[in-house]
């Protein structure tokens, strides 16, 4: 399945991690196994368990019904946008929270994403 995603518009996940520009999300687009078995051993390497090539299924966190990253279903951060139905955690009244602040600590080339979306005429008054 190839909906080519990835060349459109940039897929912002509640954390501000892009999507479309995230090796899990690349190797689902284009379906590619070699990606997919790099991704995981690499993964496997960073977080210390291990990640099996199938588990690199991802469509990003705000669509439902296709497959995800093992981690989906338990991201609290997910959880927390979608049930304030935020397009992402820059548009949330309690920015930065502690959830946020700790998963941009491991991953801090999310945050810029989101500071630049907070900055935005959205946000002018």
């Amino acid at each position: 399945m190839n909906n080519n995603l990835s060349k459109n518009k940039k897929i912002i996940g509640c954390c501000g991690i892009v999507c479309n520009e995230c090796p899990a999300f690349l190797a689902t687009e284009k379906n590619n196994s070699e990606m997919k078995n790099k991704t995981a051993k690499s993964w496997s390497k960073y977080f210390g368990k291990n990640i099996a090539p199938d588990e690199i299924n991802c469509w990003g966190c705000h669509i439902q019904n296709k497959p995800h990253f093992t981690y989906w279903d338990d991201c609290k951060i997910r959880k927390c946008s979608n049930s304030k139905n935020l397009k992402n955690c820059a548009y949330c009244k309690n920015y930065p929270c502690e959830k946020l602040n700790k998963f941009h600590e491991w991953c801090s080339y999310a945050k810029p994403t989101l500071e630049k979306i907070r900055v935005g005429p959205q946000f002018k008054n």
